[in-house]
């Protein structure tokens, strides 16, 4: 399924900027990154649940936010980009 993570880290403080890598190489690790903070990741059940799981344990619930969009496996026909930075197939071919 496709996931569309957005994050917005409190970075006030140096644990804030310590914070906001950690969900950055969090979101890496699972997908690609569309925006500066909005990761497009193909997941299955179990692996969002991890995922969900990390950055839930990074984040203060108190100063940062985390949404997490589940578009399913169908979303090749919900999704529609315009402009540069075009899309990777993430199910596709990565090395020609």
């Amino acid at each position: 399924m496709l996931v569309l993570i957005t994050y917005d880290v409190n970075t006030v403080s140096t644990s804030g900027q310590k914070r906001l890598r950690r969900v950055s190489k969090i979101c890496q690790n699972y997908g690609q990154r569309v925006q500066n903070s909005v990761f497009e990741c193909v997941v299955d059940a179990t692996q969002y649940t991890t995922l969900k799981f990390e950055l839930e344990s990074v984040i203060d619930k108190e100063k940062d936010s985390l949404r997490f969009y589940k578009l399913g496996n169908n979303y090749k026909n919900k999704v529609e980009h315009i402009g540069i930075k075009p899309s990777i197939d993430m199910e596709g071919t990565l090395i020609v």
